[in-house]
């Protein structure tokens, strides 16, 4: 989730996009245990 958010905001720019990844970081530094990085997926584009 984290990879394919900042994915986002690289290619859109959108701030509400850096905030949502922003937020998720600080989640998994406050929980680690909660849920475990996941590769992004190359297949999936966004337009």
């Amino acid at each position: 989730m984290l990879n394919f958010t900042w994915k986002v905001f690289a290619q859109t720019g959108n701030i509400d996009t850096y905030l949502l990844y922003k937020e998720i970081l600080r989640e998994m530094e406050e929980n680690p245990e909660t849920e475990k990085e996941q590769p992004a997926n190359p297949d999936v584009t966004v337009s």
